[in-house]
């Protein structure tokens, strides 16, 4: 009977410290991790900073130029059925999308020669397209520069653990884990960041291409409207 009332003490104490240990464990906060990664977390947040900043800045943009009247192309083609260019000019110019943009390039070469025509609205529509990747660039590269930053902070500071160990010739688990864990947040940082730029530069060039192709759709059905006024 005692001996089975020691097992029973043991395995509550067993679970008493093995509460104490999950409880200690559950207050290590974000916050903490983050400071434990060491000062690589420093670049690596401003990377993060650096690729919300780019990703909401070329979003907004995005949505302003992109954003066209439903009727821009119909009501093109009236005024110049109507022979209005004057009036087709200034609807185009009211648009302010970059569709309306570049027909309104194509309004002012009216009467010139085809080829002189479609060069100018070809050219405009390259310095739009350019107009909006820009900075977009800039989400590649941190999305390939913060991961290895991260591995840098990991393998640092394995090399420290490994040189603290060979001076003081104490391997223990514990000691190899305390400080692995921290070094491995730096590389799960990084991957975050990485992730996050990654997804965000595809999100918004995946917005200029589909734009971009209903962009040439709409130049083509405005070159036709010029070569077929009548229809």
């Amino acid at each position: 009977m005692l001996g089975i009332l020691t097992i029973l003490l043991q395995i509550s104490t067993s679970v008493d410290s093995t509460a104490v240990t999950t409880s200690s464990t559950d207050s290590l906060s974000l916050l903490d991790m983050v400071m434990k990664g060491g000062w690589i977390m420093i670049p690596i947040a401003f990377l993060g900073f650096v690729a919300c900043y780019f990703f909401f800045e070329r979003y907004l943009y995005l949505n302003a130029v992109t954003k066209e009247k439903k009727e821009l192309v119909s009501s093109i083609k009236q005024y110049l059925k109507n022979a209005d260019i004057k009036s087709a000019r200034m609807y185009a110019a009211q648009d302010g999308s970059a569709t309306g943009k570049i027909i309104q390039v194509g309004l002012e070469h009216v009467g010139k020669p085809m080829k002189e025509l479609e060069s100018m609205m070809e050219s405009a529509a390259n310095i739009e397209v350019a107009e909006m990747e820009r900075n977009m660039g800039y989400l590649g590269i941190i999305a390939g520069v913060a991961p290895m930053l991260g591995f840098i902070g990991t393998i640092g500071g394995i090399i420290r653990i490994f040189y603290d160990i060979s001076q003081t010739d104490n391997i223990t688990i514990g000691i190899i884990a305390g400080g692995l864990y921290e070094k491995m947040i730096t590389s799960g940082a990084g991957l975050f960041v990485g992730v996050i730029s990654y997804c965000a530069y595809h999100i918004l060039q995946q917005r200029v291409n589909v734009f971009t192709l209903k962009m040439q759709k709409d130049v083509f059905d405005f070159m036709r409207s010029i070569l077929t006024p009548e229809s």
